[in-house]
């Protein structure tokens, strides 16, 4: 069981986040690095004269890009750990995974760990204007645990008693709210930090998606060939 659980969660994790990676480098880290711009100085918004919405922006490469790929597979084969086992524990109470249901996994993993902190704790460009960071973890981390315990009783649960639990989970964090900043400020156009949220939120759930079919596909594929075996 152990080995079906590491093989599934590294093949799964290395997949989805090679490809999440290059999703980042061709549509996140050119938003980030026009940030950067107005972070650093370089640009100023709302200045004497107008400034060029699309400014060069330095090409690939291939040290700070590769290891920026690594640090994703690395970050998504540990989401695909946490998913793999909570697949394990599924089959046990009678669950079918594979990789067409698997996307319902990503779905939910996806809702926990991106949109759910991201509903009130936006994606954010450097520059902005941001409360204390250790505030803001504490808060993400409370938001993403709950919400993971909320999408397993919706998924899970039986009756109106763990699917209201659900609900309670989902809304409190946003209820109690997020650390904010004192003042509002900061040198980035919020056009920019818009498209950077929206481009987060839409790499992650291209992402979660294809970590539940791969983690799906990969658990049945070695069930299968341990059944074979045994």
């Amino acid at each position: 069981m152990m080995s079906r659980v590491i093989i599934s969660a590294l093949f799964a994790g290395a997949l989805a986040g090679l490809i999440a990676g290059v999703l980042q480098l061709v549509f996140v880290q050119p938003v980030l690095l026009h940030a950067e711009l107005y972070e650093s100085g370089e640009l100023v918004h709302f200045g004497a004269q107008a400034v060029s919405a699309h400014p060069e922006l330095p090409g690939f490469e291939p040290v700070r890009d590769g290891l920026s790929l690594i640090f994703t597979m690395l970050t998504y084969t540990g989401y695909a750990l946490l998913m793999i086992a909570a697949i394990s524990i599924a089959e046990e109470r009678g669950a079918h995974v594979d990789g067409r249901t698997g996307l319902l996994w990503g779905i939910a993993g996806f809702v926990a760990f991106h949109l759910a902190p991201g509903f009130t704790l936006a994606p954010e460009v450097p520059g902005v204007a941001a409360a204390d960071v250790t505030a803001r973890q504490i808060w993400w981390f409370a938001t993403a645990g709950s919400a993971a315990v909320a999408m397993w009783l919706i998924g899970f649960g039986q009756g109106w008693t763990a699917w209201g639990v659900a609900t309670i989970l989902l809304l409190a964090p946003h209820i109690i709210g997020a650390p904010e900043p004192d003042t509002f400020t900061g040198p980035v156009p919020t056009e920019i930090g818009a498209l950077f949220a929206a481009r987060a939120l839409g790499v992650g759930l291209a992402a979660w998606v294809l970590l539940g079919c791969f983690a799906g596909y990969f658990w049945r594929s070695e069930g299968a060939r341990e059944a074979r075996t045994t």
